[in-house]
């Protein structure tokens, strides 16, 4: 490895232009992690967020952008045994991915699916881990259910559609227009619901109310969310993206034994996240493999152009996944 990398820092509060190349010194495995050589790096929400200066990193973890990226594992820390340097991988990282280098416990890096490039790969990460641990760990999806998933063609929302589908659920989604609708519902959605044209309240309370619905939105979508729930139903909250809050009776929760749950990732133990790793590896590697799920890729943009990525993703436009070409 060299003693400097490329990468891309947030050099102040603030919308994309504040994405700016710079140079910083290649980082140095600690106990348990390994180095990756960054291939491509997933683009996403909480990077925005983190962008603006309402989301800050966790304690110890890099103040660089990027959650998620694929690669090549140039050095491993003491303690790992699972990796070795040549291997190609794609993980889930604590800070760091827009860089041409990224320290990351190797516990939460996955192999390569064989049907899978390494662009593509850079895309699984951070929504598998997401959606995985919420719609079927915390939300306890099961076949035959009827599942809202909001934003459908969102990277959140695609990934979701895929894993739901190949497990037997009844998918439904919302989107922005009629474009997104009908890429969701190639995807697997059994409906596509578009959101400004149509009250995905009485859609589903048409069909019998949603088991669990997955929300990022938040705002006045979390009342109409207990309304569209059916008895019994589960209410899973990743984002607020329209703010977290709202004045709600939750008198309703009662009567109809709802269940309001939610998380964010990033916070989460290592040991959490290597156990969600390993979820993963058992139940959604072999879909992936088996050819029945995979990223939708929307855009890709070199590494120094982060705040066209970042625009392109806010601009709300896009269907999937957005990435950054990080090597040469």
């Amino acid at each position: 490895m060299t003693e400097h990398m490329r990468a891309i820092e947030i050099t102040r509060p603030g919308g994309p232009d504040v994405l700016q190349l710079t140079t910083r010194p290649v980082p140095r495995p600690a106990h348990g992690q390994v180095v990756l050589r960054v291939a491509y790096a997933g683009v996403n929400r909480p990077d925005a967020l983190q962008r603006a200066g309402s989301y800050a990193p966790p304690p110890g973890a890099s103040d660089l952008p990027g959650l998620e990226a694929s690669g090549e594992v140039v050095a491993v820390g003491e303690g790992v045994e699972s990796l070795a340097p040549g291997d190609k991988v794609c993980a889930l990282l604590p800070g760091g991915g827009y860089a041409e280098f990224v320290a990351t416990p190797a516990a939460h890096c996955l192999p390569i699916p064989s049907t899978l490039d390494m662009k593509q790969a850079a895309c699984l990460p951070e929504t598998c881990f997401t959606v995985y641990s919420n719609v079927f760990t915390r939300g306890g999806l099961r076949a035959g259910e009827r599942f809202l998933v909001h934003g459908g063609s969102s990277g959140i929302g695609t990934t979701a559609i895929q894993l739901a589908s190949a497990l037997g659920a009844r998918v439904f989604v919302t989107a922005g227009s009629d474009l997104k609708c009908r890429a969701c519902l190639d995807l697997g959605a059994e409906r596509a619901i578009n959101y400004k044209s149509e009250d995905f309240v009485e859609v589903m309370r048409g069909e019998g109310g949603a088991n669990l619905i997955l929300d990022m939105v938040g705002g006045d979508y979390i009342p109409r969310n207990i309304r569209a729930l059916a008895n019994d139903g589960r209410l899973v909250q990743i984002a607020f993206l329209a703010g977290p809050a709202v004045e709600m009776n939750f008198a309703e929760m009662m009567t109809r034994r709802l269940t309001l749950t939610g998380s964010t990732l990033r916070p989460q133990s290592d040991l959490a996240k290597g156990r969600i790793a390993r979820d993963l590896r058992r139940d959604v590697w072999p879909l992936i493999e088996a050819g029945r799920f995979a990223p939708v890729m929307d855009s890709e943009f070199d590494l120094a152009g982060a705040a066209a990525a970042h625009a392109r993703m806010e601009s709300s436009g896009h269907i999937g996944k957005i990435v950054l070409k990080v090597a040469g």
